[in-house]
Formats: structure tokens, C-alpha cells, sequence
């Protein structure tokens, strides 16, 4: 009787697929830590944090992957057998995320208006004062800004930044938390306009972890408290610290508060830390991604916007709607490795 020599072939076919649908799975659970990590509650998970902070970068990574997967699939068909699905997954991978990229707004600068009762908030952080006093104060007085926010700003400079603005006619009061005098980085500036009235820190709250916080409140109660944020940075050696800031920081946004700064988070990081949708941090919204700036990237400067981490942010309650936005380009080459974002925020009875 003649034997088949088929048989080989659909065994060692069928060993093919089986492997692929393995390295399927494995592509296909990578993709999901990766592109919807709130499904599993990972997206403030070690190694998970990190590779999210930067959505573009690993979409393009992910693209160079799934080209380099075709030539064989093309060309071989137990080569598909082994790799066609780990090709599919990957190319639904980068689909969904830059579906998510131009779903959160690839930048869509919202030029200021002249709502009544509105404020501009400009926030910025220095790495240590880099960009200067005139820089800074020029960059302010352009914008109109009513408060400024400086993390990583000594009081010393925060002084002369006032000082100027004063001269260009907008004076401002300095407020500073410090941690450690002869480190920078540790401390948090606030200036705020006498036009919103006078305005006092309260320590009695907590604080942020490493880096200070600076929580600023009406003296007569009538205003929106104002903070300016600076949660440590989600490095392996700070992971504990970092979730205790943003979980602290989130019970701080309740009625009518305006928080700005180094949020060190995109809004992945931030998924569950809101009374809300996507964007809050407790009851506040973030601005960048009312106007259609989500995932326009702040740090670092000097790349490609859409190449870098959207971490540095204002959000609001709902008594304020955003009536203009921007992440600063301009000021790329100033010294600073984080861009400034400036924000115009107006009573939502009236916007």
C-alpha cells in the first residue's frame, strides 16, 4: 500500500500554527499592558508606567516590529503559520493607539479670550532656574498671566521674576515651599496677582512626598484655591512615593480649585484617580485635553512634541472651563527640559 507524504507536512503545518497562536497570545497580552493597561489596573505598575509615558515612541517602535514581521509572512507560508497573528495583533496595536493619540488631540493651541472673570495661569518647571529670571517674567507679562506656577524654582528667583513682572505693571505676591536649601529642584514657587485678592498657604493639608506642593487659599474665602503641583517622578526607586502623591493630590481637587504644574503623569497615569471620565484627577479636568492637546508632549523639550510625555498640566473643577490653552514650543532652547503650558481658565456661568 502507498504511504501518504502528506502526513509530515500537516503535522509539522499544524506545529506552525500552534506556535503562532502562542506567540499570538503572548503579542496579543502585550498589547493590551501596553495600548489599555486600565483594563488590568496597570497603568501605575512598574516597567508598565514607564512605557506608557510615551504612546507615539512605542507605536513607531511597534511599526518597525510588525515590517520587519511581513517580509517573512509575505514570503513564507510557515512563516505565517508561526508569525501572522503576532503580525495582526501588532498592526491592531498601533491602530488602536494612534486612534487614542488623535482621540486625546495632537495639538490645537486655543488662543485666549476675554471672558470676564477669567484667569490665566501659566505653569512651567525650571529644572533648577535654568531659563532665568528675564526669560521667565518675559514669558508671562506675553501670556497675561494672573498666576504662575514654577516647580523647581527657588523663592530667590521667584522674587526677581515678580520684581520684573512689577516693572512690566504686573506685580505679584511669591509664595515658596522648600525642602532642601542647597537642592533647587526641591523647591515650588507660586506667584499669583493681588488682582485675585490676598491669598495665604496652608500647610495643614500634607504635602507631595519629595518635592513640595504649594497650596494657596483666598484669606476671605471668596476665590478658587489655587496649588502648584510637583509629584515625584515614577522612577523604580520612587514608585510607592509617586502613587502616594498623586492619590493625595487627587483628594486635594474638590469645589473650586485650580491645580497646575509637574504632574509627572500622563493621563494614563491618571485613569482612576477621578469622580469622572477620562482626564480627572478628583473632581478636577484636565485642560490640555478639553482642547484637544492631549497628547501633545511637555517633557522634554526640544523633541518632537508628539514624541514626548504630556506630564505638565492645569486642571480645574467644574466651575472653570478652559477658554484657552497652549503648550509653549518657543521656548525649547531656554534651559529647561520641561515645556511651558499656559492655560486661560473662565467661570463656567459665564464661558
Amino acid at each position: 500500500m502507498p504511504r501518504s507524504s502528506s502526513h509530515p507536512r500537516r503535522s509539522s503545518l499544524a506545529g506552525h500554527r500552534a506556535a503562532g497562536i502562542l506567540l499570538g497570545l503572548v503579542a496579543l497580552a502585550a498589547a493590551i499592558v501596553l495600548g489599555w493597561p486600565q483594563l488590568l489596573d496597570l497603568q501605575r505598575a512598574p516597567l508598565v508606567a514607564q512605557a506608557i509615558s510615551f504612546r507615539l515612541p512605542v507605536a513607531i517602535g511597534a511599526t518597525a516590529i510588525l515590517l520587519l514581521l511581513l517580509i517573512p509572512v509575505l514570503a513564507s507560508r510557515k512563516a505565517r503559520a508561526v508569525l501572522g497573528m503576532t503580525a495582526l495583533v501588532i498592526a491592531l496595536f498601533v491602530a488602536s493607539t494612534v486612534g487614542v493619540l488623535f482621540d486625546r488631540g495632537l495639538g490645537a493651541p486655543l488662543a485666549a479670550s476675554d471672558s470676564p472673570g477669567s484667569i490665566n495661569i501659566l505653569s512651567w518647571n525650571t529644572r533648577g532656574d535654568a531659563p532665568g529670571s528675564p526669560s521667565i517674567a518675559e514669558l508671562a507679562v506675553e501670556v497675561g498671566a494672573d498666576v504662575v506656577v514654577l516647580p523647581e524654582t527657588t523663592e530667590e528667583l521667584g522674587v526677581e521674576i515678580a520684581a520684573q513682572m512689577s516693572e512690566a505693571g504686573s506685580p505679584m505676591w511669591v509664595h515658596t515651599q522648600t525642602i532642601d536649601e542647597d537642592y533647587k529642584a526641591t523647591s515650588t514657587t507660586l506667584l499669583i496677582s493681588p488682582d485675585l485678592g490676598d491669598y495665604e498657604v496652608v500647610t495643614d493639608r500634607g504635602d507631595t512626598s519629595t518635592l513640595p506642593t504649594v497650596i494657596a487659599v483666598p484669606v476671605d474665602g471668596s476665590g478658587p484655591t489655587i496649588i502648584a503641583a510637583h509629584p515625584v517622578s515614577p522612577t523604580p526607586g520612587n514608585m510607592d512615593a509617586w502613587k502616594a502623591d498623586l492619590d493625595w493630590l487627587a483628594t486635594q481637587c474638590t469645589s473650586n480649585t485650580i491645580v497646575a504644574g509637574d504632574f509627572n503623569s500622563t493621563l494614563d497615569h491618571l485613569s482612576g484617580l477621578g469622580d469622572g471620565g477620562s482626564g480627572q484627577l478628583g473632581s478636577c479636568a484636565d485642560a490640555a485635553l478639553a482642547t484637544d492637546n492631549g497628547a501633545v508632549g511637555t517633557w522634554t523639550a526640544g523633541v518632537p512634541p508628539l514624541l514626548g510625555a504630556n506630564i505638565d498640566r492645569v486642571m480645574a473643577t467644574p466651575e472653570w472651563s478652559v477658554t484657552g490653552f497652549e503648550v509653549i514650543v518657543s521656548r525649547d532652547e531656554a534651559g529647561s527640559d520641561h515645556r511651558p503650558v499656559f492655560a486661560q481658565l473662565s467661570p463656567s456661568s459665564l464661558s
